[in-house]
């Protein structure tokens, strides 16, 4: 029987349950357990497909094509866990599917309400967010307890933990213990508030986890303990850490987070957890032989968070090179104002990642030139891909009003267009090309010595795609079609010949990306950076031979 475990979070937003939740499911798979994950969302939105990255971040998509909250980024990152559409349930999601069924008679007249309907159909998704052959299913609630939205979730966990029987769900509810620097204390008092308010709705905590900004004081836990009705063995104190969030599941477990979850469930033939592939990945990240300054161009750029993947799978690759990777932020439109050559100078490489609409594309088409004609490393991703293109048409083959049909419907050279099946789409949530789809790799081409193989899965989220009127003018010019989606035709790879490193992907390589097994595009790309520096750049003289990546010789990145 599989059993659960519900991540619920008190006083403040944005604590990192989603971090916390990942690494749950690390301590519980270190124990050679089998786990899923899931986020239920109580905003209105079906999914965050719609949404603008200043409010929600990224859209983080799956294999199977769901547009879904980045908190799943965290859990397939961390995880071996699978994640696909049932990862994820919304408030809306949730609605549309009662209100389906209402008009489809299939409530014989019922009244439909909050409870029982509402709060069964909750429960629906969490059973099917539960893999099969899954020991223990994680499901993180999002928003914060008090919030009105949250209440039909907490309700539907409340009666699903009922159900479930003793041992077979556990709650752990992570809060913020605050610290007062003008008095110089740490306060428990909304820990005990938040938990008070959760048991009035019929939750008691199994387990708090405490977030602070330094260590919990001596007598605390005993006191959170006593107030909260939680054991003192189940007060797990989780510290901000000092260098990456890949600590986090190591100092859970120091804390005595997995022994504490173990009990609730009784789990007693656990495996002796094996941190050292754990330890050496930090050990990278916390000892660097050296750095690389990597500039991302960006339409979204002041929000942190809409670009997390990418971030994240830059931070891999860094550490499979032993490199601390200093990120470069950069807007797009700053560069269409001021020049490439003020925005980017003294940059090691320069990503540009996906976006949608006409703001900062003429950046991205300057950012996109400036590291080509200066044999910089550029790895574009989709709307990146897509501004390569453009400018190579321009710059290169001389079509001076080429462009992409999205920004310019009416220009003279589409060299980028709107995929014929999206010609009739009217709704715009859910009906992009989403998901993976296979790419053959080309022989001959950098693309295959960076993937090692001729055929990949890799996942979208796009409209427009390279137009094929234009590939064989663009392929004489030496723009090279290095991957193709074979059943469609469609250029999913391009790269520049005799360029050390100029990718454009139409695909988002950035959502396979993993800290113990960084994505071979990233890896190369930032190899490509280090043997520029290395071949008498200023920055580069003093640089040594950078150590063999995890998994990888040294030839991917040539």
């Amino acid at each position: 029987m599989t059993k659960y475990i519900f991540v619920t979070g008190g006083v403040v937003s944005s604590l990192g349950k989603g971090i916390t939740a990942a690494s749950i499911a690390v301590l519980l798979e270190k124990r050679g357990l089998r786990v899923s994950l899931q986020k239920l969302d109580p905003y209105i939105n079906v999914d965050p497909g719609t949404m603008s990255p200043y409010q929600h971040g990224e859209v983080y998509v799956t294999e199977d094509g769901a547009e879904t909250d980045l908190d799943l980024g965290h859990y397939e990152r961390f995880t071996q866990a699978p994640i696909n559409r049932y990862s994820n349930a919304t408030t809306g999601s949730i609605y549309s599917e009662v209100i389906r069924r209402e008009r489809a008679g299939e409530y014989l007249g019922k009244t439909v309400q909050v409870i029982p309907h509402i709060t069964d159909q909750i429960q629906t998704a969490i059973a099917l967010g539960a893999q099969r052959g899954t020991d223990v299913a994680i499901c993180e609630i999002g928003g914060t307890v008090g919030d009105i939205e949250s209440l039909p979730f907490l309700e539907a966990i409340r009666q699903f933990a009922l159900e479930a029987g003793p041992g077979n769900a556990c709650f752990v509810h992570l809060t913020l213990l605050p610290f007062l620097r003008a008095s110089g204390e740490m306060k428990t008092k909304p820990t005990q508030q938040s938990v008070a308010l959760l048991r009035s709705i019929g939750i008691q905590p199994d387990i708090l986890v405490c977030r602070c900004e330094q260590p919990m004081e001596p007598g605390m836990a005993e006191k959170i303990s006593l107030f909260c009705n939680v054991r003192r063995d189940d007060v797990i104190e989780e510290c901000d850490v000092a260098t990456t969030i890949y600590e986090v599941p190591m100092n859970l477990e120091e804390n005595g987070l997995g022994r504490s979850l173990c009990r609730h469930l009784r789990i007693e033939d656990a495996a002796r957890p094996d941190w050292s592939d754990w330890q050496d990945l930090v050990e990278r990240v916390a000892h660097p032989e050296g750095e690389l300054e990597v500039a991302v161009v960006g339409k979204y750029i002041q929000l942190h968070d809409a670009y997390k993947s990418i971030y994240e799978a830059l931070n891999h690759a860094g550490a499979a090179w032993k490199r601390r990777v200093r990120l470069r932020k950069v807007a797009a439109e700053e560069v269409a104002d001021r020049g490439p050559e003020a925005c980017l100078e003294g940059t090691a490489a320069v990503l540009v990642p996906g976006g949608f609409g006409e703001r900062g594309l003429e950046g991205k088409i300057a950012t996109a030139r400036w590291a080509r004609e200066r044999g910089i490393p550029y790895l574009g991703i989709c709307f990146g891909m897509q501004a390569l293109v453009i400018e190579y048409a321009r710059d290169v083959l001389g079509l001076r009003e080429a462009n992409s049909s999205e920004v310019d419907p009416d220009c003279k050279d589409p060299v980028i267009d709107l995929m014929r099946d999206q010609r009739l789409v009217q709704d715009k949530g859910g009906t992009m090309r989403l998901g993976a789809f296979p790419c053959r790799i080309l022989d001959g081409t950098l693309a295959a010595r960076v993937y090692g193989r001729d055929m990949v899965l890799e996942r979208h989220r796009h409209r427009w795609e390279f137009n094929n009127h234009y590939r064989q003018r663009l392929e004489e010019a030496g723009l090279r079609c290095s991957g193709i989606y074979e059943a469609r035709d469609l250029v999913e790879i391009v790269e520049v010949e005799g360029h050390p490193f100029c990718v454009g992907v139409q695909y988002h390589p950035e959502f396979k990306s993993k800290p113990l097994a960084p994505h071979p595009l990233f890896r190369a790309f930032l190899g490509a950076a280090l043997e520029r520096l290395e071949g008498g750049g200023e920055e580069g003289e003093d640089e040594e031979e950078p150590s063999r990546p995890l998994g990888a010789t040294r030839s991917l990145s040539r």
